[in-house]
Parts: structure tokens; sequence; C-alpha cells
């Protein structure tokens, strides 16, 4: 596996009709450019909100989440929403994981790399440095009529035609390699920590290599 993906994120591939910008914001990244951990897949893998700068002309917004840094060949998708309503300037927190989240209205939320709907919550390796997280945001001239199973590059393509303005905040997001073993007093840490709280272990077969639940599937968050 590569060290990163080294492919193009969204905003780099779809070039809007207009040069402006939408100033994008969440409460999820702190004063440091951090997410918190309550929105990591590690802990609580709560649903980030967000809000933004109004487009006028907008009549639907999309929203590209995407990790750059992931051991793939692609950057790992852990959101994608669109047909967010054009009056909207802002995505609820704690949003519902379904295809047609009730909180807004004529929304769709597809696949992210995992396979789920909606939100996969950050989940940076072990070890593997800071992650960078791209809340990408599109005004789009229309809604569109595409099923919750569509894929990225189905979406980009759609976009190149119809973006008329794109904006984006980045959060960071770091596991650190767990350091020598405590000594006698001190509390545990890295996966001794996970292993003394009773998280499993790591699953070979998710997507980002990281299993951050007991071994009933109950997310703990660290103490």
């Amino acid at each position: 596996m590569p060290e990163h993906s080294g492919a193009s994120l969204t905003i780099q591939r779809v070039q809007p009709y207009e040069r402006r910008g939408i100033a994008v914001t969440s409460s999820a990244i702190n004063a440091d450019g951090y997410i918190d951990d309550r929105y990591s897949a590690y802990f609580d893998d709560q649903v980030p909100g967000l809000s933004w700068s109004a487009v006028i002309e907008a009549r639907s917004y999309v929203l590209i989440v995407e990790d750059p840094d992931a051991p793939m060949d692609q950057p790992f998708v852990h959101w994608l929403l669109w047909n967010i309503p054009g009056e909207a300037t802002e995505i609820p927190a704690g949003l519902s994981r379904t295809s047609h989240p009730p909180e807004l209205a004529g929304a769709v939320q597809g696949h992210n790399s995992a396979g789920a709907t909606g939100w996969h919550g950050t989940k940076p390796p072990e070890g593997h440095g800071v992650h960078h997280y791209h809340f990408q945001l599109f005004a789009l001239t229309d809604p569109l009529d595409l099923p919750p199973k569509t894929t990225l590059n189905e979406l980009v393509d759609v976009l190149k035609g119809q973006a008329i303005a794109s904006g984006e905040v980045v959060g960071l997001c770091e596991r650190k390699a767990a350091g020598p073993d405590p000594l006698p007093g001190e509390p545990a840490h890295g996966a001794a920590r996970d292993a003394e709280l009773g998280r499993g272990g790591l699953d070979t077969d998710d997507a980002d290599r990281h299993a951050p639940h007991d071994p009933d599937g109950v997310v703990k968050r660290r103490a």
C-alpha cells in the first residue's frame, strides 16, 4: 500500500463557473485546527456540523470530505452529501446516517470509502502522522438527480458542469504511535490503553485498518 494517496482532491478537479469562494467553518475544529475526539471513530464517532457563507444563486450544495493522507491509491472518502437545500447555510451536528436525512429536506447521503452511509469518523492509522480532512463544499445551479449509491467519480463528473462556487475547511487528526511501556504508577497509552479500556484490536477488513470498538462493537471514548 502507498504511504499516502497522492491523488487529487475533488476541489482540485472541479473548476466552478465563478471564482467566488465559500467561507466554510465547523465547530468540530478547534483553534489549533484539530478535529475534536468526539468526531473520531476511535471515540464517540459523532457527526460534525458545518456552516458557510450563502451563495445567493445556489439551488443546492454538495459536501465532500476526503482524507488524502490515507495509505490508499485514492483519498479516503469520509462523507458524501448532496442536494443540500440552496437556502441552507449549515449542516446540523448529529445528522442522521441515512440516505435521506430528515434534518435536511431533499438531501441525499452517499457511501463513504468504508461502504457505509454518511459520515465516517476520523481514524488515521497509529503512528502515521497528521492527517488532513478536507471538508469541501460546492454551490450548484440545480439539485442533482442521483441515487444514494452514486460514486465519488460520478458525482465529480456532474459537479464539473454545475458548480458555481466552492470552498473548504481543513481539520487535522493524528493517532500517535504507542511509546515505551509506562513506568509503574503511570497510565497506559496507545494500544495498551485501548486494551485496558476493553477496545478490540486491529480490523484487517477495515478500510483504514483500525477498530475503535470493544469486542461487542461498542465504541468507547478514551477516559
